[in-house]
């Protein structure tokens, strides 16, 4: 059965509520999703009761904005089936804070070029945990000035290159230490969307710093990036996941549930990833006692 592993709702920058996701996933024959809101964990516990209610498998998840500093790019990392979820809250909390700041500066440069309210913009954020660009573009929808979220509005609002851009930095966390919080929260980590962000030329080191698998089918992936990345993760062995990356009206492009997905055979390799590492870390363990002990 399909598998969808990137779904956001709105409690980050979907369009969708988490019982609705559940209810597109069950009708369109997806069944299993992982809600991976941005730097949000608060739809996992309400997923899976939702989920059990209409019979569908929450794999819990969460997306973590990361910055590689070295190479001067975004990085996101997908979290799965943590088994101490609280000990992500503090990173959560604070790439949220600095984008609640970022949100909050764009919103006032947009209420004094605009004949909008901050309060009207803010309700457009309702249910959220933060205020993303594209509840400040779904305002300024509603308000007539434009007729999508990622036109020609958005591009001169947020746009880097664009003279008349309103963007506010935000300082992510390195991606080393996602990686690290990520496996010390007894996660599995693994990399977002890589032609997305253009990382291709970092995978080798995100390997080194421990990452458990890579996100080979996504809209941005097409054949030959999917066979790039397989190819890796073979060579590597590496996990190899799928998802849609679903936002509803939010998404850069219309994209359904299920676009993209993880295949059988993959998700059972997810599911029993760690018990397996574990057998193997217990494997080693035993063996460098027994040849400690040969060696007295």
């Amino acid at each position: 059965m399909a598998a969808d592993l990137h779904c956001h709702t709105k409690l980050s920058d979907g369009s969708v509520g988490i019982e609705d996701l559940i209810i597109i996933a069950q009708k369109s024959g997806i069944g299993t999703i992982a809600i991976t809101d941005h730097d949000c964990l608060a739809g996992t516990v309400r997923g899976q009761v939702i989920g059990k209610r209409y019979g569908v498998e929450i794999i819990p998840g969460v997306e973590l904005s990361a910055f590689d500093y070295e190479a001067g790019k975004k990085v996101h990392i997908l979290c799965y089936l943590a088994e101490k979820p609280d000990r992500l809250e503090g990173l959560c909390k604070r790439t949220s804070v600095a984008r609640k700041r970022a949100g909050q500066i764009m919103m006032l440069k947009v209420a004094a070029r605009f004949p909008v309210s901050t309060d009207f913009i803010i309700s457009h954020a309702s249910g959220s945990t933060n205020l993303f660009k594209q509840h400040i573009m779904h305002a300024l929808m509603d308000a007539g000035y434009t007729n999508e979220i990622f036109g020609d509005l958005y591009h001169a609002l947020f746009s880097r290159e664009s003279e008349t851009n309103l963007l506010a930095p935000v300082k992510y966390p390195d991606v080393k230490e996602v990686i690290e919080e990520v496996h010390g929260a007894g996660g599995i980590a693994v990399l977002a969307h890589p032609a997305f962000y253009d990382n291709f030329d970092e995978i080798d080191k995100y390997i080194e710093m421990g990452i458990d698998g890579i996100e080979v089918w996504h809209p941005s992936a097409g054949d030959e990036v999917i066979e790039r990345l397989s190819k890796i993760c073979k060579k590597n062995k590496l996990l190899m996941t799928g998802g849609s990356d679903f936002h509803g009206i939010y998404g850069g492009k219309p994209v359904t549930l299920g676009t993209c997905t993880t295949p059988d055979e993959h998700i059972e390799k997810l599911k029993g990833y760690k018990a397996k590492k574990k057998r193997a870390q217990r494997k080693a363990e035993k063996e460098a006692a027994k040849k400690s002990e040969e060696d007295k």
